[in-house]
């Protein structure tokens, strides 16, 4: 714990909040999306200006305190808050100005996606995040931002046109195709790694409503391979995220969820094939609001639950991963939404070049999320356990890759798991992180090491 001499030091220039243990909204503050998360940091700076957050680096490195960064604090490891060291807080740092005619918004990074999402439908207007309105923009963006627009308009981090970037020697850059070249490609897909971004600026485009829902089946190995099979032929216009769930009554059920970015006909003419497969249990998918979509599950994954989740890339659904989920979701946690997901990257995200920005998983693949939810803290272990053999059990069948975000600490998923989520930029990237962070300051995060 740093003198009272040097928290005073740092009150004083400082124009936010600083909570210390004690404090009466301490606790509130140290809470994240995930209830399973409980750490209690030494301090907790609510920063309100990007010059609040180069303070915090100052501080924490002459210090020697340990050091993490909350946007959204919607992931599920909980990287946002560390145990007995300095958590920088951006969620009260909300600004955005959108500029309808450039088509690009300048957002601070304390906005969650909804609140992003609701400035720029003031104007028609989209850029691809996440599908969850709670998730920050910040974390999402800087770990590549896979979404419902991913095959027509790309990842989050490839809709970013500039950055605003407080770094570990305590200087605020800003980073551009023009400026600070080499940062800016870091910063999309492993950013956590070399610095704070305090300001993001997207490129937006056109969307207000799309053709869009969840469509539900019985759960059987057909309903999965007849998924993998239309997944793999729309066009970039339709993205898809499936998964296996149970409807409230216990029903076991496989969902496809789909977005089409464009007309009601076109809509309705490319999700054809999936109302004529069997006799669905329920259709949704309709005409919707874009805003609607984003926050159309919101209510199964509110905050404060208790979340895990471990992930692989897939390829292809062979017969052999079917059965190996097939076999885990009959022995799923029995709280809804618990079950496997597959979302999809495809389209214009799959057809960037695997250099181009530090995500380098640049082929049609969908993420596998492994994903128990419940409330009672006694199932921790049970619900842990279901999900590491599933994990393990599908390992034959699944690529060598993992989307960084969906990634546990080092000390869970190893070095070289780290490395297959940067995949071949791992080592620019080592040589990036030597540059910008050679102490390895930022460290709570899908770590790479300087050394």
């Amino acid at each position: 714990m740093p003198s009272l001499n040097a928290i005073q030091e740092l009150k004083q220039r400082f124009h936010g909040a600083i909570l210390v243990p004690g404090d009466p909204t301490y606790d509130t503050a140290r809470k994240v999306w995930n209830g399973m998360i409980d750490r209690r940091p030494a301090l907790i700076a609510q920063c309100s200006a990007s010059s609040d957050v180069v303070s915090c680096i100052q501080f924490a490195r002459t210090e020697g305190m340990p050091l993490s960064v909350r946007g959204g604090g919607h992931n599920y490891a909980g990287k946002a808050v560390c145990e007995g060291g300095l958590m920088i807080d951006l969620s009260h740092m909300k600004g955005i100005h959108v500029d309808p005619n450039r088509r690009v918004a300048r957002a601070h990074t304390g906005l969650k996606l909804g609140e992003f999402d609701r400035e720029t439908q003031r104007y028609g207007l989209v850029t691809p995040l996440g599908v969850a309105t709670t998730t920050g923009i910040s974390g999402l963006t800087l770990g590549g931002g896979y979404g419902w627009l991913v095959g027509k308009y790309g990842l989050s981090c490839d809709n970013v046109t500039w950055m605003e970037v407080a770094t570990a020697d305590g200087k605020l850059l800003e980073c551009s195709a023009e400026h600070n070249t080499d940062l800016f490609w870091g910063m999309r897909g492993a950013g956590a790694n070399f610095g704070v971004a305090t300001q993001i600026e997207y490129r937006l485009h056109p969307v207000t409503t799309v053709y869009s829902g969840p469509i539900f089946y019985s759960l059987s190995a057909d309903a999965m391979r007849f998924y993998a099979e239309f997944s793999h032929g729309i066009p970039d216009e339709m993205t898809t995220f499936a998964a296996t769930t149970t409807l409230p009554d216990g029903t076991p059920a496989f969902a496809v969820v789909v977005c089409v970015c464009g007309s009601s006909a076109e809509g309705e003419r490319l999700v054809e094939p999936l109302r004529k497969f069997g006799v669905p249990l329920i259709d949704l998918i309709q005409p919707r609001p874009y805003l609607e979509l984003q926050s159309l599950f919101d209510a199964d994954y509110p905050p404060g639950r208790r979340y895990y989740n471990k992930s692989h890339n897939i390829r292809y659904l062979t017969d052999s991963a079917i059965e190996t989920v097939l076999y885990y979701a009959s022995k799923a946690p029995p709280q809804r939404p618990s079950g496997i997901g597959f979302q999809q990257l495809h389209g214009v995200a799959s057809r960037v070049s695997a250099g181009a920005t530090a995500f380098p998983h640049r082929y049609d693949h969908d993420v596998v999320w492994i994903n128990p939810v419940q409330d009672d803290s006694s199932e921790d272990e049970t619900n842990l356990r279901w999900t590491r053999e599933c994990w393990e059990a599908l390992l034959p069948n699944v690529d060598q890759a993992v989307y960084v975000n969906t990634l546990e600490g080092i000390l869970e998923d190893g070095e070289q798991r780290v490395r297959q989520a940067y995949g071949a930029n791992y080592e620019r990237l080592k040589v990036l992180k030597k540059r910008y962070d050679p102490t390895n300051l930022f460290s709570q995060n899908s770590n790479i090491r300087p050394d």
